[in-house]
């Protein structure tokens, strides 16, 4: 991990959701002056007073604030919103900056912002969509995939450092997003494998600790599902790490993509379907595992 004196100014953070927000928490806690927007002012302050960030009045301000600007943002429509207009990104990253997007987005979405910042002020963006939660990004152990040129992805590379345990440079602009869909994929689909298996031991009499921890113990047993085991194992104590709301949002993202390339994804169809019954039942705002409690309700 890089030493904090490397990152050469401040840092602009666009978003203050739980990612948004640790990752201000991450960089405030190694040395670094953050200066944070939020569409919700009061989530901005709130933030702010917890990490020792300063609030910029707009996205705009905050992308002038240093070399480096980190995006966090629910979708792509909020992203396109906070990038465009004489008070976004666009029109604050200058030559100088590189904007490094961490949305879960469209690559298409990804390759326009791109050409957006380039247009505007002269700037350069990477779409850097990471893996891992909040306390993941507390750690500085989040894996970023990076789409965009090389030499952009160096001059952010000490504050990414900061934050991940791994970068990988997956290709030009809109790679990243890909990548970071695929990787998504395979998480929603280990979400519903793991929901499914618990609650069918569970329906055969087995206690739900004793089946996971077989299930920790075998084959299986990869990272995903230790790193679940207190989501699944007792969901009303442990805090939503991604909002299955969110999970749909994903599937549809997905989706698309596989129509455009041609690339059949029968489990993510099935995955997709699964997802909407629960949120329809009233889960959104619940944890993605939240889907094993959909399926205990239901023959």
């Amino acid at each position: 991990m890089s030493d904090s004196l490397e990152v050469t100014g401040p840092v602009g953070v666009v978003g203050a959701g739980r990612m948004g927000a640790a990752m201000a928490g991450r960089l405030r806690s190694a040395g670094v002056d953050v200066v944070l927007w939020n569409r919700s002012v009061d989530r901005a302050q709130a933030v702010a007073a917890a990490t020792g960030a300063r609030v910029a009045g707009t996205a705009r301000e905050a992308a002038e604030a240093g070399p480096v600007v980190l995006v966090s943002l629910a979708d792509d429509a909020a992203c396109r919103a906070a990038y465009a207009g004489p008070d976004g990104v666009a029109a604050g990253a200058g030559p100088d900056t590189v904007v490094a997007d961490t949305s879960t987005v469209a690559p298409q979405t990804s390759i326009d912002l791109a050409a957006l910042v380039r247009e505007g002020e002269g700037g350069a963006m990477l779409d850097t969509p990471v893996s891992g939660s909040v306390p993941v990004v507390e750690r500085g152990e989040l894996t970023i995939m990076a789409g965009g040129d090389a030499a952009d992805l160096d001059r952010a590379r000490p504050v990414l450092e900061l934050l991940a345990k791994q970068i990988f440079h997956v290709g030009d602009h809109g790679a990243g997003a890909t990548m970071k869909l695929a990787v998504n994929a395979l998480v929603h689909a280990l979400n519903q494998a793991v929901a499914e298996a618990l609650v069918l031991a569970e329906r055969s009499g087995v206690d739900r600790a004793a089946a996971y921890e077989v299930f920790a113990g075998s084959v299986a047993g990869g990272p995903f599902v230790q790193y679940k085991r207190a989501a699944f194992e007792r969901p009303e104590e442990t805090p939503v790490a991604f909002r299955l709301g969110l999970v749909a949002k994903d599937l549809d993202l997905i989706l698309d993509l596989a129509a455009r390339a041609g690339a059949p994804m029968p489990q993510a169809v099935t995955n997709r379907r699964a997802v909407a019954d629960a949120v329809a039942a009233g889960l959104g705002d619940e944890d993605m595992s939240a889907v094993a409690r959909y399926l205990r309700g239901h023959s």
